[in-house]
């Protein structure tokens, strides 16, 4: 994503999610804990905006997705989505589908990591969002459920059929995307879909224990390294040792590599600068 900004001012007022930053680091809470923080068209469109900003803005440096209240994110809101697009005709549900996967898109794609912390539910299109992060911490309450073909859909939406198998392997995508059945706390970290697992009740704390970890590293080599992972997930091995040489080279004459270096000689921590 570009730095390169236009003439609109930064966004005060999220409507749909809360965010703090404090020191790099990025809270976001999916806030509507009422419907089990379900998704609404506005929510989808501010997590596009608001990671398309930070992303640009270049202050954050690690980012936490959570959920207020008894779950993550119950996924797209019954009434509010299914029913509303019942009404729309084939442009209008282009576009709204599009929108869901830009969501998942500037997850993957903005600079710095993203920490999901999952508690209770993370389900259709929430089970998406977490599986979009980077990590995933998680309490033993947590359950991902892709729920997509209970409602008569392909269950690979929003880029699920693309992520999935390479998080947790084609046999195991291939039985969560077609029965839809809920995947407990247990089963989920032992086939890797969760990275972390706390106690119960310090997802959100571990998770954001992980995130000052992260920005406090050297945060362009993580972020490069991010674009790594998603860039060469498609690529033949040839130009992937190709890119990584590219990008080596790039961070060769970086502060942050001479930092390193200079904090060896020294015996001291590095102070790294994300440059």
């Amino acid at each position: 994503m570009s730095p390169f900004t236009g003439s609109a001012s930064r966004t005060e007022k999220w409507r749909h999610l809360s965010l703090t930053i404090d020191d790099g680091v990025a809270n976001v809470t999916l806030a509507r804990p009422e419907k089990l923080n379900a998704l609404t068209f506005g929510a989808y469109a501010d997590l596009r905006d608001l990671l398309a900003e930070l992303a640009r803005e270049g202050s954050v440096r690690a980012l936490v997705l959570g959920g207020e209240g008894r779950g993550f994110c119950s996924g797209g809101d019954v009434d509010d989505i299914i029913g509303a697009t019942l009404a729309m005709d084939t442009r209008q549900l282009l576009d709204f589908n599009r929108m869901t996967g830009q969501v998942v898109r500037a997850l993957r794609e903005c600079p710095f990591p993203v920490v999901a912390a999952v508690h209770g539910a993370a389900a259709g299109a929430g089970a998406v969002l977490a599986l979009a992060a980077d990590f995933r911490v998680a309490d033993p309450t947590a359950r991902f459920s892709f729920l997509f073909t209970k409602v008569g859909l392909s269950g690979g939406d929003m880029g699920a059929a693309y992520l999935l198998p390479r998080v947790v392997g084609l046999g195991h995508a291939t039985r969560l995307l077609m029965l839809g059945e809920p995947v407990r706390a247990a089963e989920a970290e032992r086939i890797g879909l969760i990275s972390v697992m706390a106690d119960e009740g310090e997802a959100q704390q571990r998770a954001e224990a992980l995130a000052r970890r992260l920005a406090d590293g050297p945060s362009l080599a993580l972020a490069q390294t991010k674009t790594l992972l998603t860039s060469e997930l498609d690529m033949p091995l040839s130009a992937s040792i190709e890119m990584d040489a590219a990008t080596q080279a790039l961070l060769m004459n970086g502060a942050d590599y001479a930092e390193f270096h200079a904090a060896f000689t020294a015996r001291r921590e590095p102070r790294w600068q994300g440059r």
